[in-house]
This record gives C-alpha cells, sequence and structure tokens, in this order.
C-alpha cells in the first residue's frame, strides 16, 4: 500500500511527488488558476505528519470538463472511473490506497492541474516537455547517435548484444528517477538545469530519502563504462550489474520463427535516451529480418514524467535522422519509410495509462498482444505491471507471474523500484550483503538491470 511506513512506495508519495509540482509549476508561466490547482494537489497528496500515519485529505476527483467546457464526462474520466476512482475518490486518502494506483492517478490529477486536457489554451501542452527537450538535445544523446558508425566493425552476434544492450541499459535514461535529484543524476551524468529547477534539499527525491539510492548508485564501483550511456561501446561486455540476462534465448526464439513472419511488439517506458535506442533495436530487428513487421505501444498522453508519447517518437526520429553519422542519418531513414509503409506501427492504447497490472488488460489489447511473435517490455513501471505489482520472492520462476501474457515476451528493466523476480538465490544473498554493508539499496538504485525471457 503507498502508505506502508518505510516503504519506497510511502517516500514517492511523500517526497518526489511534491517536488515534481514544484518543478512543473517553475517550468511554465502559468497562470493563477493552475497554480492554484497545483498548491491544492501538493496539499491534498502531502505526507500525514506522523511517519506511520496514513490518514489525510481525501483523494479529489479528475475535472469532468471537456472540450467545449459543458460537464459531460469524457471516455477517459469513465475509464478512470472503472480503474478504481469510485472506490477510492472521496473514501480514501492517498496513503491508504494500492501503490500502483495512487501513483498512476498522481500524474492524470497533474495534467488535470496544468488544464492539459482543456478547455483553453493549456490544452495539449505538456507538462513534462522541457525536461524532455533538454535530454533529447543534450551532449550525452550526440555522442550516443555518434557511436553507431562504430557497429559496423561488429561481427553479427556481437552488433545483436551491443543494440539489445543499449535499449537495456537505456531504462537508466528515467527524467521521472533523476527529475528532482540534486547533483548526479542515475547514470553519473548531472541533471539539464537549463530547463529544470533542482529541487530544495528539504524534497529529496524517493530513492535519496528512503533508500539512498541517489548515494549508493554515484559511489558504485561495479558499474561499467560501458553501461555509462544508453548505447554500449562496441566492446562492451556484460557485467556484474546485469542480475539476469536471457538474451540467448530471445535470439533464438526470433531466430526459430518461419522467415518473413516474425512480428515483434514494443512496449516502450521512457521519451529521449532511452527512446531513442529502443528505436535503434527496432530498426535493427527490422533491418536483419529478425521481423517482419514491428509495433511500438506508446502512452495516449503525458505520463510519469518521461514516458513517451508519440510525439516524442517523431521527435526522437528526427533526432537520430539529423545526426551527423552515416549510421544513424540511415537508421532514422529506415524507420520514417517503416513508419510510412506500414512495418512499423505506433499505438497508444488507453489501458497503458491505466492504474492496473497487465493481467487485467481489456480484450482487444490481449487479442492484439496475442497475435505477437515476441513483446519487449521496457522499463521499471511496466515490469511492474507485468508482475502485478507485488513484493514475490525475488527468487520467484519469471515464468510464475507472467504465465497469463498472451505472447512470447522479453522483460528489458533496470531496477528503479522494489519488485523483483527471476533471480538466483545466491545472488539476492550478495546484494542483500552488500547493500547491508554500504547503506544502499539494490533493487531501487537504478544500477542494476536483467534481460528477461519467456517463450512458451
Amino acid at each position: 500500500m503507498s502508505g506502508t511506513p518505510g516503504s519506497f512506495a510511502r517516500s514517492v508519495l511523500a517526497d518526489r511527488h511534491p517536488a515534481l509540482i514544484r518543478q512543473v509549476a517553475d517550468a511554465f508561466p502559468y497562470p493563477p488558476e493552475q497554480r492554484r490547482a497545483l498548491d491544492a494537489l501538493a496539499e491534498e497528496t502531502a505526507a500525514p505528519a506522523s511517519a506511520d500515519a496514513t490518514s489525510g485529505p481525501p483523494i479529489g476527483p479528475l475535472s469532468t470538463r471537456t472540450r467545449t467546457g459543458t460537464d459531460t464526462r469524457t471516455d477517459d474520466v469513465r475509464r478512470w472511473a472503472e480503474w478504481g476512482a469510485e472506490a477510492y475518490v472521496g473514501r480514501a486518502s492517498w496513503y491508504e490506497v494500492p501503490f500502483l494506483w495512487a501513483e498512476s492517478y498522481f500524474y492524470r490529477r497533474l495534467l488535470d492541474a496544468v488544464g492539459y486536457f482543456g478547455p483553453g489554451p493549456w490544452q495539449g501542452v505538456d507538462p513534462f516537455a522541457p525536461f524532455k527537450r533538454a535530454e533529447l538535445t543534450g551532449p550525452e544523446v550526440a555522442d550516443e547517435l555518434a557511436a553507431l558508425d562504430a557497429l559496423d566493425d561488429l561481427a553479427p552476434d556481437d552488433r545483436d548484444r551491443a543494440v539489445l544492450q543499449g535499449a537495456l541499459w537505456g531504462n537508466r535514461a528515467d527524467l521521472g528517477f533523476r527529475i528532482s535529484a540534486n547533483g548526479p543524476t542515475a547514470h553519473g551524468s548531472t541533471a539539464e538545469a537549463s530547463s529544470t529547477k533542482a529541487p530544495s534539499a528539504e524534497a529529496p527525491t524517493a530513492e535519496a530519502s528512503s533508500t539512498n539510492a541517489s548515494s549508493a548508485n554515484a559511489s558504485s564501483t561495479n558499474t561499467s563504462s560501458a553501461h555509462a550511456s544508453p548505447t554500449p561501446a562496441p566492446t562492451s561486455t556484460p557485467s556484474d550489474d546485469l542480475l539476469a540476462d536471457d538474451s540467448a534465448a530471445l535470439w533464438r526464439h526470433l531466430a526459430a520463427a518461419p522467415p518473413g513472419t516474425a512480428a515483434v511488439t514494443v512496449i516502450a517506458d521512457n521519451a529521449g535516451r532511452e527512446l531513442i535506442p529502443d528505436l535503434i533495436l527496432i530498426d535493427h530487428l527490422l533491418h536483419t529480418g529478425r521481423a517482419a513487421t514491428a509495433v511500438l505501444h506508446v502512452k495516449p498522453y503525458p505520463y510519469f514524467v518521461s514516458d513517451a508519447t508519440t510525439s516524442d517518437v517523431v521527435d526522437c526520429l528526427r533526432r537520430i535522422g539529423q545526426a551527423p553519422g552515416r549510421r544513424a542519418r540511415e537508421t532514422g531513414a529506415r524507420l520514417w519509410s517503416a513508419l510510412g509503409t506500414g512495418r512499423l506501427v505506433v499505438r497508444a492504447h488507453p489501458f497503458a495509462c491505466a492504474p492496473l497490472p497487465y493481467a487485467d488488460m481489456p480484450a482487444d489489447l490481449r487479442a492484439e498482444l496475442g497475435r505477437a511473435t515476441l513483446t519487449v517490455l521496457k522499463g521499471d513501471l511496466n515490469y511492474r505491471r507485468l508482475v502485478g505489482d507485488r513484493l514475490w520472492s525475488p527468487t520467484t520462476e519469471f515464468s510464475l507471474p507472467t504465465g497469463y501474457f498472451p505472447s512470447p515476451l522479453a522483460a528489458l528493466r533496470t531496477l528503479k523500484s522494489d519488485v523483483i523476480v527471476g533471480l538466483d538465490a545466491g545472488t539476492v544473498t550478495a546484494l542483500d550483503a552488500n547493500s547491508a554493508a554500504n547503506g544502499g539499496a539494490w533493487r531501487t538504485s537504478g544500477t542494476y538491470a536483467v534481460v528477461q525471457v519467456r517463450t512458451v
């Protein structure tokens, strides 16, 4: 539950969300109406004075105003009523409901507060756009795209490995994980100060306040330089940071598909520095014939700070195509063409923003995913939803909580929350001992990653 004393979930609500509200307010010249709404949301979601209390103001409703200014409930509001709003809104505090629901509903309420859904001139203005743009135009992205030319020097198997690890470690480039942090980001660079006002020391991120993850990550001695950026160097090799690696099973599964039939679905996580290597992976699968078609699932509206939307896909494609390196330009051109011909399709299903596990996906989404040769789920939130956002024993077989999923699947994820399965007992024992000795938290630091595959 969101209010469990000392939990990662409570720290997200109590520390990360207030800092994010302030940063969003500072990023735009919002008029008084929006600023009052943001202040009200901050007051409503504030942590109880006592560290073990869960009482507080009741969860407020969504706005029911539509683009015409009437009071007719929109489809989105109706969906949220079905997703739990009728059970929780007005009846419980933010600290008395499931964490996945509270965290998801917070972002939907934040969009309401800034007028994203209208009516009015702020309709459709992404409150996280400045953070995304600063990352996309930063020097790190330029360096990573330039490094693509070195892939030509690799043997095919090594090229496969480099592209897949690029998508995996790109999950460290998570603005939601870094945006509120003082000093170093989750992967060792500094946040872009031009667009982001860092919060005060009184408002650290969830990781800094509850798990000391930022300091643990900054002081980590086993993070290889190959993992410092989303696109690994051609000579990169797996390090101890990769806790489970089923990569070989992924490639075998795609190779077993009849030629020209494989359909790959990628459920995206973050935009910018993570989405670019995801797109490079998709291009690699299409260009090498591992996939005949690909579907990229993104969010229908801004969500969890940096989660990818369709506009973010277009921004990333333009960024790839404008890079000076030959391979980047060719990759951008092929992806642009694939979208135009339908070999690559972008989807934005409403369930992408649901505060529910994938086990509860609607029939139409289940049928669509069931047609995929392989579904690749990116990132921490998708992983949490995949396994039900439950604190399984970390040695639970990956196939156990994912057996319901309608297609073979691969999870590429760096660990930024407590939920994890599929690890061997020795690895867990060593990680727990190291965390206890160093004051860190291996589950939430963003240091470690997994490639977990289930093909049956």
